[in-house]
């Protein structure tokens, strides 16, 4: 699939995330315990999104496509980690690392986006409640998951090509536990001026114009939310949001410390610990979330376990 790498590097050596031998079997039942967290939380919201009618609406047709991109970004990243942990040697092929890479940068871009997206929709309903279902209708909340997803793969894409005018030389241990973007930057041999520029920019673009539009959706809210005078109206209003919110502060926290500061300053020690945040943590975090905190995914849960068990009882 990738070719283009004329520096004869053809694996790479993950270091991940530490290297005491005491630790890999401890670190491997841990996170395979997160794996299985995030599988089943994220289809069982899949699923129950799909088989309520009640939950067939804007805010839930985007919560179901945020944890499909949950799912996808843990079947990219935990596989080969856990695999790793048993492994004498942490190997992984250069085309193999690229098309993680690519994999990786899809669904991080596109969870950047669509928790823009969805403090949008909050936005709309909380302060434009009577225009809310002419304003986002189907046809527009279509047309924003294709945008979302059409982003993903043109900035995936760009980056990933990009980065097969990189060479490498004799060093190939990538100190990570997956292949990402800035330690596969610093084992290069030539000029990576124009993939820094551009991570950039793609950082800038996907992590700080989707604050803004999180952080200013947010302030009409609660000023909006201030101005109702029912105690109850208040504090339903802010139980609408405030799981997208916690959401939104353990995503783009842990993202912003690993890729909006200089790479002077950065530790990629640091930066994986960051790293276990946004790629591992926050996908199990996502459903359990919007399912504890969100009280119509709770009343469509008892129903939809109410309908199962009494299907098996038939």
């Amino acid at each position: 699939m990738f070719q283009g790498n004329l520096s004869g590097v053809t694996e790479f050596n993950l270091a991940g995330l530490t290297d005491k031998p005491g630790l890999q079997l401890p670190l491997f039942l841990l996170f395979l315990g997160i794996y299985v967290v995030t599988v089943v939380g994220n289809l069982s919201m899949i699923t129950l999104i799909l088989f309520s009618s009640q939950l067939h609406t804007p805010m839930y047709y985007f919560l179901s496509s945020l944890s499909f991109i949950d799912l996808c970004q843990s079947n990219v990243i935990i596989p080969k980690m856990l695999v790793n942990f048993l492994a004498t040697k942490n190997i992984i092929s250069y085309p193999e690392c690229l098309t993680q890479l690519c994999f990786f940068a899809t669904f991080g871009i596109a969870e950047c986006q669509m928790l823009a997206v969805m403090a949008y929709d909050r936005y709309v309903a909380i302060c434009k409640p009577l225009l809310y279902h002419s304003i986002m209708s189907f046809q527009v909340c279509s047309w924003m998951i294709f945008a979302v997803y059409s982003m993903a793969l043109i900035g995936a894409t760009t980056q990933t090509v990009c980065m097969l005018r990189v060479d490498f030389c004799k060093a190939n241990v990538i100190n990570h536990y997956f292949c990402d973007l800035s330690p596969l930057l610093k084992l290069s041999c030539s000029d990576t001026f124009i993939n820094e520029v551009l991570a950039l920019c793609f950082s800038v673009f996907n992590i700080f114009i989707p604050t803004l539009t999180i952080l200013s959706s947010y302030i009409f809210i609660i000023a909006s939310i201030l101005r109702i005078k029912s105690t109850e109206g208040r504090s339903k209003a802010f139980s609408t949001c405030s799981s997208h919110i916690s959401a939104v502060a353990i995503f783009f926290g842990s993202l912003a410390f690993m890729y909006l500061q200089p790479s002077s300053v950065s530790s990629m020690d640091q930066g994986k610990v960051s790293s276990v945040f946004y790629t591992i943590v926050v996908p199990m975090l996502n459903p359990l979330i919007y399912s504890l905190r969100n009280k119509d995914v709770k009343v469509a849960l008892n129903k939809f376990l109410e309908r199962f068990f009494c299907c098996k009882q038939n």
